[in-house]
């Protein structure tokens, strides 16, 4: 049987260094038995910007569309701020997620009992936290035609940005978020802007029909800034939220600083199943970005880069046991006591992103 594959992308900034701790995870798997992972790396974001002219080159593209998984870094920095819009870094991400069709986000918040006190909120309010965000990923904003800035005259200009979505693209993002709750607390809280927004109107209306085929389902309606409010007021009244691209992107942070780090949280993007082989392209990456304020450093944590490849051995390989035990040996190394920078506590020992990496690693034998 084919080994199954994997293309790496680490990007820029701290990309590099975490993808450097997921080679070594890989390694480790594959030397014991537990896997058979073959893979390749490719540049993309700034880094192949100043190789290509483009965020990622069609040979990439092309790699990214015949592995099973693409695992992915960060990119971007403050050297690509004034390169052309449609070549800047954020581009790349941006092309991969509509080329392998990756219409649903999936963004957990998961408050390890370790790092309750590393969190804003009081500890009551996150310790067990257990959100997951369902975030529809290709439509909306970000991707509305059209997107200009047009020069007025007299010193005035104009810019457009179009909120876009079809009915089939909220049924598909909202059937992914009921069929994930049923794995879950079974609730589901839609978020949308419906009082201002026609776009929010029709979320509203395709939701509550998709809705009504899964009847087990306590499904919740939210106005996106109230979701906003509640997740800082009471967030584990939470289970599953599903809501549009923007609003995802903001909430979806939101949740990530009630874990005490944005370096804690994973995510996985998923397409539509393949009709013959089941199989959905995914790509998986920490919420993070490239931080390049830190990068070179050895001081980023890889905790949402091992998190994110726990994701992908149990969504796109069904390893579903393997991926338990290494996201139980992340939660084993912060109780022991190892803290990356971002998430010191007084008392802890503080680590750099190899040594994190290797405690983890040591952890699955």
């Amino acid at each position: 049987m084919a080994p199954n594959t994997l293309f790496l992308l680490p990007g820029d900034g701290i990309g590099t260094e975490i993808m450097a701790e997921v080679e070594k995870l890989i390694a480790h798997l594959n030397g014991t038995g537990a896997t058979d992972f073959s893979y390749e790396s490719g540049l993309v974001g700034g880094c192949a910007y100043d190789a290509h002219g483009v965020a990622i080159s069609e040979e990439d593209m092309g790699k990214a569309l015949a592995a099973d998984a693409v695992i992915f870094g960060a990119v971007g920095g403050p050297k690509w701020d004034d390169v052309p819009y449609d070549v800047r870094p954020e581009a790349g991400l941006l092309r991969l997620r509509k080329d392998l069709g990756l219409f649903a986000n999936l963004r957990p918040a998961i408050c390890y009992s370790a790092l309750a006190d590393a969190s804003s909120l009081k500890k009551e309010l996150v310790e067990g936290l257990d959100i997951l965000i369902v975030r529809e990923l290709t439509g909306g904003v970000y991707f509305g035609e059209p997107k200009e800035i047009t020069d007025l005259g007299n010193g005035q200009k104009r810019a457009i940005d179009t909120q876009v979505y079809e009915s089939y693209e909220i049924d598909r993002i909202a059937r992914v978020a009921f069929d994930l709750a049923m794995t879950r607390g079974k609730k589901v809280h839609s978020a949308d802007k419906k009082n201002v927004m026609k776009s929010g109107v029709l979320w509203d209306e395709v939701v509550k029909q998709a809705g009504k085929d899964y009847p087990q389902i306590d499904l919740h309606h939210i106005l996106a800034d109230n979701a906003a409010m509640q997740l800082v007021r009471n967030p584990k009244q939470f289970d599953v939220m599903v809501t549009d691209n923007l609003f995802g992107d903001i909430l979806s942070d939101a949740a990530a600083m009630l874990t005490g780090s944005l370096g804690m949280l994973p995510s996985a993007s998923l397409g539509a199943p393949d009709p013959v082989t089941g199989k959905r392209k995914a790509l998986y990456e920490p919420v993070h970005g490239s931080a390049p304020d830190i990068a070179g450093q050895g001081v980023a944590n890889p905790i949402a880069m091992f998190a994110s490849f726990a994701m992908a051995l149990r969504y796109s390989f069904g390893m579903v046991d393997l991926a338990g035990k290494l996201e139980t040996a992340i939660s084993d190394v912060l109780e022991d006591g190892l803290r990356t920078g971002d998430i010191m506590q007084t008392g802890c020992r503080k680590v750099t992103t190899g040594e994190m990496g290797d405690a983890i690693i040591a952890k699955l034998g």
